[in-house]
Formats: C-alpha cells, sequence, structure tokens
C-alpha cells in the first residue's frame, strides 16, 4: 500500500467514527423509569421481567426494578418512606396491589412526587391501592374503581383512535381477565378503551385504559394486566409502551416515538412463552 493510499484510509477510518461518535453524542439518554411491583394476588415475580424487557424494547428506557415478595395487601416499599423517593426518575410505573396500606404521611409521598411533576403508568391493581378512605389516590390514577368481576375473556375497543397512544392500533379480546368496574371517572382523565366482558349472566362494559392529568403531570393508567399472558401480549406492551411515552412526552401524533426515544428493537418484538413456574408445594411432597 502506497504512502497516499494508507493516508486516505486512516482519514476514512477517522471520519466514520467521528460521525459515529457524534450521532451516539447526539442520541438522548434513555428515559429513567422505576417500575415498582409486589403484593396480593399476582404473578409480579415474572410479570416485572416481562414488562421490564417489552418496555425497554419499544422505548428508549432504563428500567429500574423495585419489587417484593410480600403477597399481602399490606405489602409496603421503603423508598416510599423518603418524600424524596421519586427524584432523579423521570416516570414512575405502579404496579402494586397494596389496597390496605392507608398510614400518612407514607400515601402523601407517593402522591406529592407525581402531583409536583413525576409522570406515571398505573397498571391494573395499581388502582385498587392505598385506600385512604378519600379520593385522593384515584384522583391521581384517574378513576375511582371498586372491585372486578369473574375471571373472562374482555372485548376491547378502542373509542379514541385519534390519540398518540391509541393510534393506529386494533381491538382485540383477551385471554381470561378481571375487568375493573368503574364507580366514577374524574374529568382530568380521558378514556382511550373500554373493556367488555359477558360474565354469563349479564354484559359488563367499563373504561379499561385512559389518560389523567394530576398536578404538573400527566398520567396513562389500564386496569389490564391481571394475568402474565396478557401482560406478555405483544398488544398489552405496545399500549403500556406507547402510555409510558405520551406521559413524559415522546410520543408523536401518530403513535410512534420521538427522534432517539426508539426502543432497542427496529420491530415490534415478541416474547418468548414463558415457561411455568414448578409448584413448590409438589416438590415438597
Amino acid at each position: 500500500m502506497t504512502v497516499r493510499s494508507t493516508v486516505w484510509v486512516l482519514t476514512a477510518l477517522f471520519v466514520g467514527s467521528s460521525v459515529s461518535w457524534a450521532a451516539d453524542a447526539a442520541k438522548p439518554k434513555p428515559l429513567k423509569a422505576l417500575l415498582i411491583t409486589g403484593g396480593c394476588c399476582h404473578d409480579y415475580g415474572r410479570q416485572k421481567e416481562v414488562l421490564k424487557q417489552g418496555i425497554e424494547q419499544r422505548a428508549n428506557v432504563e428500567i429500574k426494578l423495585v419489587h417484593t415478595d410480600d403477597k399481602t395487601t399490606k405489602a409496603r416499599f421503603e423508598m416510599y418512606e423518603s418524600a424524596d423517593w421519586a427524584k432523579g426518575y423521570d416516570i414512575v410505573i405502579h404496579d402494586e396491589c397494596t389496597s390496605d396500606v392507608t398510614e400518612r404521611p407514607y400515601v402523601d409521598n407517593i402522591l406529592n412526587a407525581h402531583k409536583n411533576g413525576v409522570a406515571a403508568v398505573n397498571l391494573h391493581c395499581a388502582m385498587h391501592c392505598y385506600r385512604v378512605g378519600t379520593d385522593e389516590w384515584f384522583q391521581f390514577v384517574g378513576i375511582h374503581s371498586t372491585g372486578h368481576g369473574p375471571q373472562k375473556p374482555i372485548d376491547v375497543t378502542f373509542v379514541e383512535r385519534n390519540h398518540g397512544v391509541t393510534k393506529g392500533l386494533e381491538n382485540w379480546t383477551t385471554v381470561n381477565e378481571e375487568l375493573y368496574n368503574n364507580v366514577k371517572l374524574f374529568e382530568t382523565s380521558k378514556p382511550l378503551a373500554r373493556g367488555r366482558q359477558d360474565t354469563g349472566k349479564k354484559v359488563d362494559d367499563f373504561v379499561v385504559a385512559w389518560t389523567n392529568e394530576y398536578g404538573k403531570s400527566r398520567v396513562f393508567s389500564t386496569t389490564l394486566g391481571h394475568n402474565t399472558d396478557t401482560v406478555a401480549d405483544a398488544r398489552y406492551l405496545d399500549l403500556v409502551s406507547r402510555g409510558l411515552l405520551w406521559s413524559v412526552g415522546k410520543l408523536t401524533d401518530d403513535g410512534k416515538p420521538m427522534a432517539g426515544y426508539e426502543g432497542t428493537g427496529v420491530k415490534p418484538i415478541v416474547l418468548e412463552p414463558l415457561k411455568p413456574q414448578a409448584d413448590p408445594k409438589a416438590s415438597a411432597k
């Protein structure tokens, strides 16, 4: 190789690496998110992994897991004891089930973080948490729900087609799921999807996904997500990921992540089926 050709090669390598470095430097840092799981009645041990993987594949976000193995309605999280528990995070995904935790200022600490601007996503039983005897928690999530029907399929229909969270998404029917009732939908909330369920005795029809404005923050919530098969459904993960991006102002009107906030997968990723967990009682026999 001549001296001239060597110079050309080195120059090309330098320019190429400079362009690559500049592109990486221009890309926004990943969003910082907390995913909080634990409490009564759900397979949070597996669902937290599905949610983390599925959302990170769809959005430029780093999710930190905060989990408790306490499976009661009194499960607590030490971080909520501090007023600045959400400091440094762009968004919090609430996926806990702790209806019997009502102490102040514990609950006030949670609400104040969101009231002051930390965005939120609320999943399923988060709507039934922290029943302090007032509407305060329900105002945050955007809906007041007191219970649910049997586990049967839910026909999900998107009633707001022009919102970025729902744009282009197709209606679908879930596997066996719990349809949460709607006692009250607050004026700050905007319904995005309704669920229709034939219980065998009657047909129920309730809002199952919506947006909310709470203080300085945006909030997306869905009551869907009891069973792990639902959580692992690509359609569910698409919906939740879009809700997250909307909550932090990083979703276009066409339902796409804003530039730089795309996930690790170019196309929606279909997760591998989860392996059933061994029954500990069976192994103990």
